[in-house]
């Protein structure tokens, strides 16, 4: 009779426990039309830390799951619009992306429903704008492909891929990030362990990282998000089962290094999920099950946290133009204020704010102006982000 070693049987009761994990999961957030999940997670707590928290500018959502335009339920990624100054979420529970004004939080749109034909969507999770081609790429993960849609009209394009572990085919895909300078699409494909890479072109398929679960450089367990750091040309994924984040170079994906391990305390990772760069290259990352946002240097060394009391953050984008952190969490999607946790998070740069509206350009030249002209006066010593802050509301 074969009796397992120690080690081989913690390593498979570790794995039968993940895979477990992730079924209850993804059973949690495959629902039809009609249906709303109701979290069995803190559902009766009374208290919520994020809505007393001064530097939360504005929620989008209510605590409990809606299907109504403008309510949310189970929302994961989400990405800012900077051209048009909106807020991309993808409801995933209902099957739809949804569409808010960065300003205020107010409903603007919908496009996509529950489904399995070209043009409908199961358990979407994120987005990607590509304004280059006027389209945003959606992975649709129950249906296990992406789709691309018109950024303008929201309308369907067309969509790529069926499950399977080959070169078009995904298996669980979850984020996706446009890389510009070098023309393609990066996917995660988390269910096949691996980072994908397409052509923007045409979508044809390029190359893959990974594969095969594993612990070294460039091996991934689940890995969920990824962010392009386009002023130091990386590509930073959360490896999100390992509970580290892996930074890979953007020109060849070559293995830089990596930062994090399971734990609770700061630097440390609980299920690892969004991850995004700011103006200043720092790394935010959402610490799905420490119920935090953590926050890195370009090199990896942590900086500070944000509790998010009893809520797991999921997504994490900013907003380069405004400097706001959004953040989705539960039903809702929560946005920080500019320098309201982390400073400096808007900094003007002329290169990444050429798509900037008008009247922002405008400020900041009146802003320079000034700056000229009172250079010995109190004026001079007030920060650019207040003065930029001050011009927003005249």
């Amino acid at each position: 009779m074969f009796v397992p070693s120690l080690s081989l049987s913690l390593s498979l009761s570790l794995s039968l426990s993940c895979v477990w994990i992730e079924l209850c999961y993804r059973a949690s957030l495959i629902v039809k039309p009609g249906e709303i999940i109701i979290s069995i997670e803190s559902q009766e707590m009374a208290e919520q830390l994020l809505d007393s928290d001064t530097r939360i500018l504005l929620s989008i959502g209510t605590v409990d799951a809606g299907e109504v335009d403008g309510l949310l339920a189970n929302p994961r990624g989400l990405e800012f619009d900077h051209h048009r100054g909106l807020l991309l979420v993808t409801d995933t529970s209902n099957h739809r992306v949804q569409v808010f004004s960065r300003d205020d939080g107010s409903f603007v749109c919908k496009f996509g429903e529950w489904g399995e034909q070209p043009g409908e969507f199961m358990v979407p999770f994120a987005t990607a704008i590509d304004h280059d081609h006027d389209r945003v790429i959606i992975t649709d993960s129950g249906n296990n492909r992406i789709q691309s849609w018109s950024l303008s009209e929201q309308s369907f394009l067309s969509c790529k891929g069926q499950k399977g572990p080959g070169d078009l085919e995904f298996n669980g895909p979850r984020d996706v990030a446009i890389d510009k300078h070098h023309q393609r699409i990066i996917i995660t494909d988390s269910d096949n362990h691996r980072l994908v890479f397409l052509s923007s072109i045409d979508l044809s398929f390029l190359f893959a990282i990974g594969g095969s679960a594993g612990l070294g450089a460039k091996q991934f367990f689940h890995p969920s998000s990824i962010a392009i750091d386009d002023e130091r040309r990386r590509i930073i994924v959360t490896d999100t089962y390992n509970h580290r984040v892996q930074v890979l170079s953007l020109i060849d994906g070559s293995f830089l290094f990596l930062f994090g391990y399971q734990g609770k305390q700061p630097g440390q990772f609980n299920y690892p999920h969004g991850v995004c760069v700011d103006n200043q290259g720092r790394i935010i990352v959402a610490d799905f099950s420490n119920y935090r946002l953590q926050s890195f240097t370009h090199e990896g060394h942590h900086i500070s946290s944000f509790d998010c009391g009893d809520e797991r953050p999921y997504g994490v984008a900013f907003d380069e133009h405004r400097g706001l952190i959004a953040f989705t969490a539960r039903h809702r999607v929560h946005v920080i204020g500019a320098n309201q946790w982390l400073p400096y998070a808007f900094v003007w740069h002329v290169d990444r704010h050429r798509h900037a509206p008008s009247w922002m350009k405008q400020a900041i030249l009146t802003m320079t102006m000034i700056r000229s002209l009172v250079d010995e006066s109190a004026m001079s010593m007030i920060p650019n982000e207040l003065l930029f802050e001050i011009f927003l509301w005249l």
